[in-house]
């Protein structure tokens, strides 16, 4: 992209109108508006410089500010939701206007940083005098190779692995050029389709389409993805779609598909629909709307009723192939002298020219003997039925990556089939299942997954706090290529169904599949995991199984009612019960007498239902260690009167509440659970209060209370938590200071107060704390730690970095 597109549409002077707007209505994002005016105000001349001159930079130094016009482009979202929120919504005003801040900051370092000053100041002075400063531009790539924007969101093994335009080859460079085109210039055509084999690169090429600057300028920045998949929510896209277009939440005229366009002008926006696999589908989507196109990503090729104009995805030609795959199995572009040319060429033309297929081989051939090369080049070569589909041929190629993992790491990898296509997977769910079901501990849980992830088998995403000391699993996630799940389908249904380890409904269905009822009916199944994918679940909906060596049930629907499964009393081995609601509103379970012979039970996992109440006649849950409430409603639940938590799990360790929006505060039983390790109380916005006598819970060594942003104060109790090694108390803005008896928390090795400027003063008992290794806290707070870093040997502040990654503009 030129140096005069980087400013095209005039973003610089778009942010400036409604930051100037914004300075005069809002005064809680007043002082951060003026610091951002003042910013850019002097950019603005340099950048005039730049159009006069019509010098263009290098193409790393150009990405350097691509990047930061996505961080203007942002702004502007980020400063429509300020002039758009109600006076009265004090939260969300809060909310925003520490996103404000961010965003000011964020803008100050690119501004007084060193790149941007280094590379507009060399743009202007190579016009006068190139080959003078040679030495000067040695000195700013280096400064530029050390700066990192956007990272801390994503593990390397991601990056790794997505893969990118470059590394796919000039055929899909072509391509993105030839969808661009039909998007942009040719305005009949309202619905363009990439159709494809699984793994051949269509949603790669759909994600740097959306990247594009020039086709998100044509679009004004609307541009949209959307997963569609096999099992979709109809209503919950078709009104999401209808918000994205009209720019309105909860908009009513979308479900009708009725817009009034009528002396409106027109907004172009370009929505697309990734992995649609049925026509039906695509029809209930698509709307005519003014300006409005769609880009449709497809296994199939749908007809031209449908479809405007289809774009056939092609296989990479034999030098792309190579290149790809060598990236992957040697780190370099080329093959190594020391490998046989012949060989690897016969590796990789068994790929077929599909990059899901040469990645993933080219991995797990990496750092082998030549010895097991040869071994995969027969084996590749004996996969190729002629009759079967394309399909088909992939997962044979593939199943070679598998066959050769170790027996643990492979059973671990048939795990992910048992998750929702399209889904990220919380990894404190998939850590739970693998110590349960393989007799392992968490740390060979966690080193399986890396091998898994390096072997590009699966993806990492990761909170940017993740894998400090202390963190949670609850902050990584794992998302899985659907070609990579339905591999891992396919091998685990191998066997017969009665006989097969993991029992598992590929996509979401109306209701159990026939074949497990008629197996149900005279024979018990012998699955140690089970995953079910339906909807709203009755009574009658269900019919009786017989599975005795059942250790996890994962539970996935989608709907405001669930009455649980009846066969779980024949499940008297179960250790974890995982519950996902994916539809927009809580569900309401029923049928809880079954909790009542869960003795065996260890790990709970909840999400996006109300709280369950238990019936009086549930046995205390002896074994349960863990439980998580994701997104739960617990209004009612938590009343004193209704559930006694030390009763009913008396050794439960960990305990995790996040997004429970209306959690005000915790029952007071919770503080006579005192086999409990690990508090965890996150994004929970109308938490004001924590309970007086929390002092008592004298076996904590973990208290999580991220992002509660009414809590004011910490209750005195807290300095008997003698055994607390972690706390954290980031983004609890309205927290003013330090309990003054967190001194005697004398184990205390770990403070973590990201965001929150309003504490101005330490008790004087934090000098008490010998065994503090680190703090981490703003700029602003940080200078409150520095006599005690001298008083207390070993203690580091750690201000928190600040990385150019405007995620949290979307949240």
């Amino acid at each position: 992209m030129a140096v005069t597109d980087f400013f095209a549409g005039e973003i610089a002077t778009e942010l400036l109108k409604q930051l100037i707007t914004i300075c005069r209505k809002s005064a809680l994002c007043k002082a951060s508006s003026e610091q951002l005016i003042s910013h850019i105000n002097s950019l603005l001349p340099i950048i005039e410089e730049i159009k006069r001159t019509g010098v263009e930079l290098p193409q790393h130094r150009q990405r350097q500010l691509d990047d930061f016009s996505v961080v203007l482009r942002n702004g502007i979202h980020l400063c429509s939701k300020v002039l758009s929120s109600s006076k009265w919504n004090v939260y969300k005003n809060l909310h925003l206007a520490r996103k404000m801040e961010k965003l000011e900051r964020t803008v100050s370092q690119f501004v007084s940083g060193p790149m941007q000053a280094h590379v507009l100041a060399d743009v202007h002075h190579t016009r006068i005098a190139v080959g003078v400063f040679d030495e000067r531009f040695d000195r700013l790539e280096k400064r530029l190779a050390s700066i990192k924007i956007g990272g801390g969101g994503i593990l390397e093994t991601e990056r790794r692995c997505e893969g990118t335009l470059g590394s796919l080859g000039v055929g899909m460079e072509l391509g993105k050029r030839r969808i661009k085109e039909m998007l942009v210039e040719r305005d009949h055509l309202v619905v363009v389709g990439v159709c494809g084999i699984g793994g051949s690169g269509k949603t790669t090429l759909a994600r740097e389409i959306c990247k594009d600057d020039k086709l998100r300028d044509h679009f004004n920045n609307r541009v949209y993805f959307l997963t569609i998949s096999q099992s979709p929510s109809i209503e919950l896209l078709k009104k999401r779609i209808g918000e994205l277009i009209s720019g309105e939440h909860d908009s009513s005229v979308f479900p009708q598909w009725k817009l009034q366009c009528e002396g409106e002008t027109v907004r172009k926006t370009l929505v697309v629909l990734d992995d649609v696999w049925s026509l039906s589908v695509l029809d209930q989507l698509i709307t005519k709307v003014p300006g409005c196109k769609f880009l449709v990503t497809s296994r199939f090729k749908f007809s031209p009723s449908a479809i405007d104009h289809t774009y056939e995805m092609e296989l990479l030609r034999d030098d792309e192939a190579m290149s790809l795959f060598c990236h992957f199995a040697f780190g370099q572009e080329s093959i190594p002298m020391s490998i046989s040319n012949n060989l690897v060429k016969q590796v990789v033309d068994e790929c077929k020219g599909l990059p899901l297929a040469l990645k993933v081989v080219g991995a797990s051939l990496r750092d082998q003997p030549e010895m097991f090369w040869a071994s995969a080049k027969n084996r590749l070569s004996r996969s190729q039925p002629i009759c079967e589909s394309h399909a088909y041929q992939l997962l044979e190629r593939m199943k070679l990556s598998i066959d050769h993992l170790p027996a643990k790491v492979r059973e671990c990898f048939l795990d992910l089939g048992c998750f929702p296509e399209d889904k990220k997977i919380p990894l404190d769910v998939l850590i739970n299942m693998w110590v349960e079901i393989h007799d392992i501990d968490e740390e060979e849980a966690f080193a399986i997954l890396v091998e898994l992830s390096d072997k590009n088998l699966l993806t990492l995403l990761k909170d940017a706090r993740a894998g400090d000391m202390f963190s949670s699993y609850f902050e990584i996630s794992v998302s899985q290529h659907d070609v990579l799940r339905d591999l891992a389908i396919h091998l685990s249904n191998l066997e017969p169904l009665h006989l097969r380890r993991r029992l598992l409904m590929p996509r979401r269905e109306t209701l159990l599949p026939k074949e497990w009822e008629r197996y149900a009916a005279d024979q018990s199944f012998n699955a140690q995991v089970i995953s079910v994918h339906t909807g709203e679940m009755g009574p009658m909906d269900w019919f009786s199984m017989d599975c005795p060596k059942a250790e996890v049930l994962i539970l996935n629907f989608s709907s405001s009612q669930y009455f649980m499964p009846p066969f779980i009393s024949n499940m008297p081995n179960l250790r974890a019960l995982i519950i996902i609601n994916h539809s927009t509103s809580d569900a309401v379970l029923h049928n809880l007498s079954v909790f009542s012979n869960l003795t065996n039970l260890r790990s709970l996992w909840f999400e996006k239902v109300s709280f369950p109440q238990l019936p009086d006649t549930t046995a205390p849950l002896r074994r349960l260690r863990k439980i998580s409430l994701i997104l739960c409603n617990v209004k009612d639940s938590f009343n004193e009167m209704i559930l006694d938590l030390p009763y009913l799990f008396p050794c439960l360790s960990e305990f995790t509440m996040d997004h429970c929006i209306n959690l005000t505060e915790l029952p007071p039983s919770i503080c006579r659970m005192h086999a409990l390790k690990s508090l965890s109380i996150t994004n929970c916005d109308s938490l004001w209060e924590l309970p007086a006598d929390l002092g008592r819970l004298h076996s904590l060594q973990i208290l999580r209370v991220y992002a509660c942003p009414n809590l004011q104060k910490f209750p005195p109790g807290i300095g008997n938590l003698v055994c607390l090694k972690y706390l954290d108390i980031s983004q609890c803005v309205n927290l003013k200071c330090l309990p003054e008896e967190i001194g005697g928390c004398i184990s205390l090795e770990k403070i973590d107060m990201r965001e929150c400027s309003r504490v101005i003063d330490l008790p004087r008992s934090t000098s008490s704390l010998r065994d503090l290794r680190l703090v981490i806290c703003d700029e602003e707070v940080s200078w409150l730690w520095k006599d005690l870093e001298l008083a207390i040997p070993g203690l580091l502040v750690q201000v928190a970095e600040e990385c150019f990654n405007l995620d949290w503009l979307a949240e």
